[in-house]
């Protein structure tokens, strides 16, 4: 039965993912029997999430542009692309890695699919490692935002892809 998103105690390895980092989250939705991938599942939470989301996204790029701030992933490695603005740097079908480093702030954005036909699950870890005092201010100022954010994404895995 596909269940509401919930945040969880994260079971991710994060000095594998981002050593250092400061702040991890993770938050769980169960899909029943659906066929999703991680792919697919980040897919669906980043580029059809709410439009509110996009909104939110566009009053960020505008805000952190005069600090110096990446405000996409250009520029930064993408092994195996891009999914919306998030560079891909690991991937296998049942776990996808996105994110990338910048002056103020490391991020990581880990999805994992597990489970059997019958009862799948669907988890994004989100990491965070600051530099200096504008990354801890950032994240200061964000992580209201961004719980928000992640289980409205979340909550788009288990709609059919528009």
């Amino acid at each position: 039965m596909n269940g509401a998103v919930r945040e969880v105690t994260p079971e991710v390895d994060a000095d594998t993912l981002l050593a250092g980092a400061q702040f991890v989250d993770a938050f769980r939705i169960e899909i029943g029997a659906a066929t999703v991938n991680a792919r697919e599942a980040c897919t669906r939470m980043v580029l059809h999430g709410p439009r509110w989301i996009d909104v939110l996204l566009r009053l960020r790029n505008i805000l952190v542009s005069p600090f110096g701030l990446k405000t996409s992933g250009e520029g930064a490695p993408a092994p195996h692309g891009l999914i919306g603005l998030f560079p891909v740097v690991d991937e296998t079908p049942e776990r996808l890695v996105a994110g990338f480093d910048d002056y103020h702030l490391d991020f990581r954005i880990v999805v994992d699919v597990a489970g059997g036909t019958a009862g799948r699950q669907v988890t994004s870890t989100t990491l965070v490692r600051t530099h200096n005092l504008l990354g801890r201010t950032y994240l200061a100022l964000i992580t209201p935002f961004h719980k928000l954010v992640v289980r409205a994404m979340m909550g788009r895995i288990v709609e059919p892809a528009r």
